[in-house]
């Protein structure tokens, strides 16, 4: 385990990965590529979003569990995803094209 100081880093990089990670799973789906660009992605470009996401989620699982042991980074990971789902979400319905920060190679 590492120690305290260096824990917190590993959870707030974890934080960050699950955003990015749930912002990018939800650009991918239409309807909210709609919301943020005006129009559907090309299948290419969501199926990089798609793998984006999936790999930022899987990066902050792995960096939960190095900050902690199993079971604790388990339970705050779950937390930590379902955190970040409800910050997009609310994003989603109020300011919706700040998620195009997340994929800058996107263009209008």
């Amino acid at each position: 385990m590492p120690e305290p100081s260096h824990a917190g880093w590993l959870l707030a990089a974890a934080l960050a990965a699950c955003l990015a990670g749930m912002g990018w799973l939800a650009l991918a789906m239409e309807v909210h590529a709609r919301q943020v660009w005006g129009r559907a992605l090309a299948s290419g470009s969501a199926k990089l979003l798609r793998l984006l996401g999936a790999t930022a989620l899987a990066a902050s699982l792995w960096l939960c569990l190095a900050a902690d042991h199993a079971t604790m980074a388990v339970l705050v990971w779950t937390m930590a995803v379902a955190g970040a789902a409800l910050a997009i979400a609310l994003t989603l319905a109020w300011r919706a094209r700040w998620l195009a920060l997340l994929a800058p190679w996107v263009r209008r």
